[in-house]
């Protein structure tokens, strides 16, 4: 019904509310097939390769295509990878859902996929959301091994134009979790296909 109210509201010059709609979505069985026969051709293998290279390089403090910037706080770690041309909108799709699948081999599983489109300024922003937490083994231990933390994996298109692929993951800290695992360590095992 707000979704509802919000578009109403926007009929009236007066009202200068933006429009927000926020919904979950599924991914079918048809299109992760196609996804995984995507990572594991040639072009996923060179697209994964090159987005790792650019990641060493911007590690290293060089500069490399495709444009990749480092998200570093003492809670969570990250990559921001910025479209360009040389990877098609198609491509973009195919890296959100590849390395949503990559954290399902990793024995993660998937809490939520989501959309949010919400207008901004004189666009239209969509945020394509997964995320996800570590399988936790039901062993009595002291301490809840987090594994790399919780992961959310984010696409945004602004006028439905692909800008920036995320990758982050947050850690918990607190005498009841194991300390996380190395960012760097995560960051190698998502980019094996």
């Amino acid at each position: 019904m707000t979704n509802i109210n919000n578009m109403l509201n926007r009929l009236f010059a007066g009202n200068q509310s933006r429009f927000t709609h926020k919904e979950n979505f599924k991914q079918s069985e048809e299109d992760e097939q196609g996804v995984r026969k995507w990572m594991a051709s040639a072009e996923g293998r060179m697209v994964f390769d090159q987005i790792q290279k650019a990641y060493h390089l911007k590690k290293a403090g060089l500069e490399d295509h495709p444009e990749l910037h480092i998200l570093s706080s003492p809670y969570a770690h990250g990559i921001a990878l910025a479209y360009d041309d040389a990877i098609t909108p198609k491509t973009f799709s195919y890296l959100f859902f590849a390395f949503g699948l990559r954290m399902l081999d990793l024995g993660y599983y998937r809490v939520s996929l989501d959309r949010t489109i919400r207008e901004e300024r004189d666009m239209v922003k969509t945020i394509e959301k997964q995320y996800f937490k570590p399988s936790v083994p039901h062993i009595d231990t002291p301490k809840t091994d987090q594994r790399y933390g919780n992961i959310s994996i984010e696409k945004d298109l602004f006028d439905n134009k692909p800008r920036f692929l995320k990758i982050l993951a947050t850690v918990y800290l607190g005498h009841q979790y194991q300390i996380a695992q190395p960012f760097e360590q995560f960051m190698e095992e998502i980019f094996k296909v």
